[in-house]
């Protein structure tokens, strides 16, 4: 069936099907095509084709006939959809007097189709569904019962004619009255419905649950329903239950419910609608309900229990959803039902069990990472009553959240290595993930047992390492650190009196294991601010950090520990600073952050000792860059040029000797004086090393991978230094200008853009930054001018966004590169183009340039902000720009409203400008509406979008709701 072989594609929308007449046979040629044709050019011709005969007038018609028994499924199910989409989407194109016509034809069809195809069954639901919405309440009054009604299998149907006849199964007829039920409600929450009209229907359809409440539970008790009729039941209730209808009308129903946990084949869909049931957040009004379902979830426990233990993790994962629902949505509820305090106490439990499930999470369980929440929620909620009804709730629960606490340091075990090794990688992350919630979970726990949690915690480090049997047993050592880690991570524990004795066990650990290792060096890492306020204790633990080095398995966490100790206790590693850098220098090529350790290292060490340093710590490194730097370009050498520059740049990040001496990050301190501050190591290093990295640019000039690079060194220098960079300002800027003229490159922009943002304002400096800012602001413009703007061009705006503005006398050359920049379609520059003029425009008044530039230039902006092409407010660009746009209009208008004003009126008069759909009307109304507003952003954009959607011919199609 090729007919669509002429067809063209569509039109604008409703317009027509298109260039082939609109007949039932050529719909059903569509739909092979659509279906069956291997063609995908064709099936989106098709695709099309049928999305707009839908949309027809005639599509009241023809899906009757592709409902037809002789058609094949697909055919049938696209009737069906065709009746969904008019009645939801064209409702109003249907008489009144038709109405009862169509109902009556779509019950006769629902039963037709009641012993299937299901997914035509479902779409004819779907439709009396969206049917029944767009008449209840004053047309349909009672839509439920009558619906009932209808399905009776009794019922002889006089309207449906033999359609109706075809099936007299009242068991067909049971489930199609199910899954009308079931998608009534789902229908009125995927529908766009204005607020009053869907409180209207919410309250509507409330009222039917009396209706529909007393047969689902007749259908559930009832031992002629089959299991399939039983899950239809259970379904449809899960679907009510999301419109809130009360639970106290309807927990009989959610305890029957209950029953069927029993029969395998409904289990899952049992747990999923008693959980819906019960997580309703309005069935916390209804106390005595949740009150009465509690011995019915208790009830579950030694289900729970048999199936953890025979490894039924279907099972068990069920039954915990259901406590959990039940303790975490109701938490604060059922706690204040005092008489009942024993019940919630024993949930409470049942969900602990839950938690320490037996089995590997997640492995050889999934269940126990369900329950974590439900703790947070728990101790929210105690910790919110007053302090008299606190203590009484702590004194019942704190034994609790003790058991807890093992429970979850028992959870955290690794496996054997062996077991772990055989894994698979996700499995280990999902591990990882786990692990890292049970440590929020600990923190969090803190903040109920206090102080005495990390007594009993180091209490049962020290029975265990004490005892040759327990310490041997790695898995029970490390899950106890993790639990410090977990706290002291996140918890000021300065002042807790267990941490120097700690502090004293961690060197008996045997850490020839790697993970437990792992866990001791982040142990201490996390205890840094600690040694920083007791460096005494120091020596007993740099050692163990300083072996974790020599192991490539622990490199990443020796490494983060040591960056973390340096960092905090920098001015007391005088004495220990030799021994680390002799053995940071044997393994430092491993890790770049191992410099960023070393920089915070060298910034604390007496000024007079650091350049000695620094050249011992990178000389080696130097002379291998020098003799890289020689050789002929190829990969290999590439990627060690790279790792070495890589390697300074992260020295240089933390390198900072202007720090204060108690340590505080990013405050400097005062001033060295002339004779101190001279030469910073940094800066000597750096010019030492400049003619070596002219000498790679040389060769590498046009590899954006090198450039990026070496801009880094220099970036991140200048970001650590600040002013005190002022010695290499003139030779970078010329660097910097030569490398973005020759080979534009966008970290030489972003490099310019801190040059200027830090020494634009030193008048030593000027002349340098503005040399630099011209030649950048040229090679930009050749780069425009070759057409291939966008991404230099976003960096470039960002970077005139600055004081820089203002700085310069000739802002003329500014403006083009502004303007031109709006008509690319990429966000990021039309976002800087717009926030480039936005910073730019209130300055006009103060900068004589800038006022002068404005009368010639706004008549372009304007037009560039409204016309089609280049893509903007017009037409021809993304509508998600629009808002983008409105932010220059606003700042147009905001600060030269007598220049906008002229020329919006002249571009606006020019005919078929910015397009065709709009007329002069609708182009006056627009000019009108902008001049008005020059405050409210909110207003513009919106004012901005309509014009838009008039502009693109959208305006009220459903487009323009997106």
């Amino acid at each position: 069936r090729s007919v669509l072989s002429q067809m063209e594609p569509p039109t604008n929308p409703g317009d027509g099907p298109g260039e082939l007449e609109l007949t039932v046979d050529n719909v059903e040629s569509a739909l092979y095509q659509l279906y069956f044709d291997p063609d995908m050019e064709r099936k989106n011709v098709a695709q099309k084709w049928l999305t707009q005969a839908q949309g027809s007038a005639q599509a009241w018609q023809f899906c009757w006939a592709l409902l037809s028994p002789d058609k094949i499924p697909e055919v049938q199910f696209f009737g069906a959809s065709t009746l969904h989409t008019k009645i939801s989407h064209h409702w109003s194109d249907l008489p009144t007097d038709q109405h009862e016509s169509l109902r009556m034809q779509l019950l006769s069809h629902i039963l037709y189709f009641s012993s299937g195809p299901k997914m035509v069954l479902t779409r004819l639901c779907v439709a009396l569904a969206s049917m029944a919405l767009n008449l209840i309440p004053q047309a349909w009054s009672q839509p439920v019962a009558d619906m009932v009604r209808a399905f009776q299998p009794q019922r002889p149907d006089s309207e449906g004619g033999s359609a109706a006849e075809a099936s007299q199964d009242p068991h067909a007829h049971c489930l199609a009255l199910l899954e009308l039920l079931t998608v009534l409600p789902e229908e009125f929450q995927s529908g766009r419905l204005a607020q009053v009209r869907r409180t209207q229907l919410r309250e509507a359809l409330a009222g039917e649950w009396k209706v529909v409440c007393p047969m689902l539970r007749q259908l559930l008790q009832s031992q002629d329903s089959s299991n399939q009729v039983k899950d239809k039941v259970l379904r449809c209730l899960s679907s009510w239950v999301r419109l809130d209808v009360p639970l106290g009308e309807s927990h009989e129903l959610v305890q029957d419910c209950f029953t069927e946990l029993s029969n395998p084949e409904l289990f899952d869909t049992a747990v999923e609608t008693i959980v819906n049931a019960i997580s309703q957040p309005d069935c916390q009004r209804y106390v005595d309900a949740l009150v009465k379902l509690m011995p019915l979830v208790l009830g579950l426990h030694d289900q729970l229990r048999k199936a953890a233990q025979g490894g039924d993790m279907e099972t068990s994962h069920g039954i915990c959803r259901i406590a959990v629902a039940m303790g975490e949505t109701h938490s604060r509820i059922l706690l204040e039902q005092v008489d009942h305090w024993q019940e919630y106490l024993a949930l409470v439990n049942m969900i602990l069990y839950c938690t320490g499930i037996p089995g590997h999470y997640p492995v050889s369980e999934t269940t126990s990472s369900l329950t974590l929440t439900f703790w947070y929620t728990l101790q929210d909620d105690i910790l919110s009553f007053d302090e008299e009804k606190q203590a009484v709730y702590l004194q019942v629960y704190r034994p609790v959240y003790f058991q807890l606490v093992d429970v979850l340091l028992h959870k955290s075990h690794y496996p054997s290595q062996e077991e772990y090794t055989s894994w698979s990688s996700d499995d280990k992350e999902q591990f990882r993930i786990y692990r890292v919630d049970i440590s929020d979970t600990l923190m969090y726990v803190y903040e109920m047992l206090g102080a005495e949690l990390l007594s009993n915690l180091y209490d049962r480090l020290g029975r265990h390492l004490m005892d040759p049997q327990q310490s041997a047993i790695w898995q029970d050592t490390e899950a106890l650190l993790f639990g410090f880690q977990s706290i002291a991570e996140t918890i000021d524990v300065n002042y807790s009196d267990v941490i120097p004795g700690l502090i004293g066990l961690i060197p008996r650990i045997n850490i020839s294991n790697i993970m437990l290792a792992d866990t001791v060096m982040y142990t201490i890492g996390s205890l840094a601010e600690w040694l920083a306020d007791h460096p005494v204790m120091l020596g007993g633990i740099l050692p163990m950090v300083l072996q974790g080095l020599a192991k490539a398995e622990l490199s990443v966490s020796s490494v983060s520990t040591l960056k973390r100790i340096c960092r905090e206790c920098r001015h007391d590693l005088g004495p220990y600073a030799q021994d680390i850098l002799t053995v940071s220098q044997v393994h430092i090529s491993q890790c770049m952050w191992l410099m960023q350790a070393l920089g915070f290292l060298l910034s604390a060490l007496p000024v007079d000792e650091i350049l000695g340093r620094l050249h011992s710590l990178i000389t080696p490194h130097i002379q291998r860059l020098d003799t890289l730097a020689h050789r002929e370009p190829d990969p290999t050498n590439k990627q060690s040029i790279i790792h070495i520059l890589g390697m300074l740049s992260s020295l240089f990040t933390t390198l900072d000797i202007n720090r204060q001496a108690d340590g505080s990050e990013g405050a400097a301190s005062p001033r060295l004086t002339a004779s101190q501050s001279t030469q910073n190591p940094v800066v000597v290093v750096l010019q030492q090393v400049f003619t070596l990295i002219q000498t790679i640019l040389g060769k590498w000039l046009d590899d954006s991978d090198v450039v990026e690079a070496v801009c880094g060194v220099f970036d991140k220098s200048v970001r650590t230094l600040l002013h005190d960079f002022g010695p290499m300002v003139a030779q970078l800027s010329e660097m910097l200008g030569q490398i973005y003229s020759t080979f534009p490159q966008a970290s030489a922009l972003d490099l310019a853009r801190q040059m200027v943002h830090i020494f634009a304002g030193e008048e030593h400096h000027f002349s340098n930054i503005k040399s630099l800012t011209e030649m950048l602001t040229s090679a930009t413009l050749t780069i425009f001018q070759q057409g291939n703007a966008p991404k230099f061009l976003f960096l470039f705006l960002l970077f005139y966004c600055l004081d820089m503005i203002s700085t310069f006398d000739n802002n003329f050359i500014l403006f083009c590169p502004g303007i031109l920049s709006l008509k690319f379609p990429e966000t990021p520059t039309v976002k800087a183009a717009s926030l480039f003029f936005t910073e730019l425009l209130p300055r006009s008044k103060d900068v004589p340039s800038l006022g002068e530039n404005f009368d010639c230039e706004g008549r372009m902006k304007t037009r560039w902000t409204t016309e089609e092409y280049p893509p903007a407010v017009g037409g021809g660009s993304p509508r998600s720009l629009a808002e983008h746009f409105s932010e220059v209009l606003l700042s147009l208008n905001r600060h030269c409203p007598a220049l906008l004003s002229q020329w919006l009126k002249e571009t606006l008069q020019t005919p078929g400008f910015p397009s065709a759909q709009v007329s002069s009307e609708q182009k006056h109304t627009f000019s009108q509406q902008l001049l008005r507003e020059q405050s409210n952003k909110r207003r513009v954009k919106e004012i901005v979008k309509e014009f838009s959607l008039l502009c693109r011919g959208l305006q009220g199609s459903g487009y323009s709701e997106y």
